[in-house]
């Protein structure tokens, strides 16, 4: 149903990104490549992932806000892809694709804010705040965690409603 777009036959707004893309990652991504059918959605999400890059949460905390969200999405395509991000921590991966505590607690506190934000569509009560805090992570962290959530909440939708394959790059870590 959605175009499995080139950047030559891409909307001209999604080329640039697309472009970019390929520069980085040395292929086009099949997300990306469906994606590219609303230049506003793939500008927005790869817009959005890389201010999520760059927040004062440490990488492995981002990481495993993207996998809480993708796991619980259901989007095989960021679990595969953020999997191979994490190669060198098995033990984190199989726990958030399990979706069971983390071996790390630190790691575990973030996972669980992230699943509190979720389930309460951001009411989390003072005591849950307090207990992400009490792990040495800020109220700033706090709402970088809702930036993450709704960065990737954005990506595993489309990838899901676009019915994004997994690139063959990925089926290592499917």
């Amino acid at each position: 149903m959605f175009t499995d777009h080139t950047v030559e036959s891409a909307p001209s707004g999604s080329r640039r990104a697309m472009e970019a893309t390929v520069a980085r990652l040395g292929y086009l991504p099949a997300p990306v490549a469906r994606l590219a059918e609303s230049p506003h959605l793939l500008d927005g999400f790869l817009r959005l992932s890389g201010m999520f890059e760059t927040t004062t949460l440490d990488p492995l905390a981002r990481e495993t806000v993207i996998m809480t969200v993708a796991v619980r999405n259901g989007c095989h395509v960021c679990v595969a892809m953020h999997s191979a991000k994490l190669v060198e921590h098995p033990e984190l991966v199989a726990a958030l694709r399990e979706q069971r505590p983390l071996p790390r607690e630190r790691l575990e506190a973030v996972r669980q804010f992230t699943l509190d934000v979720l389930a309460t569509s951001g009411n989390v009560d003072n005591a849950t705040v307090s207990a992400f805090l009490a792990h040495g992570y800020t109220r700033q962290n706090a709402l970088e965690v809702v930036l993450g959530i709704g960065t990737y909440t954005m990506s595993t939708l489309a990838n899901r409603l676009t019915r994004a394959p997994l690139d063959e790059q990925l089926a290592a870590f499917a």
